[in-house]
């Protein structure tokens, strides 16, 4: 029986090939349009988990109650201290939930039809971080700005 030859020639490395080298984090999306060929990268494909964490209200997910936010039940509530401080504990559960990434500044500010938080997160390991701004909208929903 006759074995066939192979022949392995390396791969020149170039600046493209290093860039995908250093992503920490890599998936992909299928919400996402404008992203060509639907692949994520670190701080994007953490930003899109946690953002699929907060588009579930508590409670809605089978098999798995504790999933998702009380954002969308306190909505329309007035913005007291204690709405607040449950606000800020159920964000930052929400983004260390996440073992990537820690949150180091969150803060909730009232709206006319909701409620405008900003998130600073930094990846564990590294010294990167990342400032998320979410909009919730009673009308139009979550919308990331």
């Amino acid at each position: 029986m006759a074995y066939k030859n192979l022949e392995i020639t390396p791969t020149n490395y170039n600046t493209q090939h290093t860039e995908t080298l250093t992503h920490y984090y890599k998936g992909f999306s299928t919400t996402n349009p404008d992203n060509r060929g639907s692949k994520l990268y670190d701080f994007d494909l953490i930003k899109q988990n946690i953002l699929n964490h907060f588009n579930t209200r508590k409670g809605q997910r089978v098999m798995n109650p504790n999933f998702g936010t009380i954002i969308w039940d306190t909505l329309m509530e007035p913005l007291t201290p204690n709405i607040r401080n449950l606000l800020t504990k159920d964000i930052e559960a929400i983004c260390t939930a996440d073992p990537r990434v820690y949150p180091t500044q969150i803060q909730v500010n009232e709206y006319e039809q909701g409620y405008l938080i900003d998130v600073v997160l930094v990846m564990k390991n590294t010294d990167q971080s990342s400032a998320l701004r979410l909009l919730f909208d009673q009308n139009i929903g979550l919308v990331l700005q």
